[in-house]
């Protein structure tokens, strides 16, 4: 399965946001699009960067607007592991 890598500026997580998506992760959840959070990097600035898996980028835009989350770029990345 492909993974990517998306930004979004301004998205400001609560804590009860970071604590689901948390819980999500580690339970490998995969949602009915086929795309399955990896890791989310995240600052109090809403500065996030989401690593996902899936099977396309379309994929990967339709899982952020399921969640009413805007998406500018999605990037197809390679990891080192």
């Amino acid at each position: 399965m492909a993974k990517f890598m998306d930004f979004h500026d301004g998205l400001k997580l609560s804590s009860d946001d970071i604590e689901q998506l948390r819980t999500q992760t580690r339970a490998g959840t995969t949602d009915e699009f086929g795309v399955r959070q990896l890791e989310l990097y995240h600052n109090p600035e809403g500065k996030v960067y989401c690593l996902l898996e899936g099977p396309d980028e379309e994929a990967v835009r339709k899982h952020h607007a399921a969640l009413d989350v805007p998406c500018g770029e999605v990037n197809k990345v390679e990891t080192l592991l």
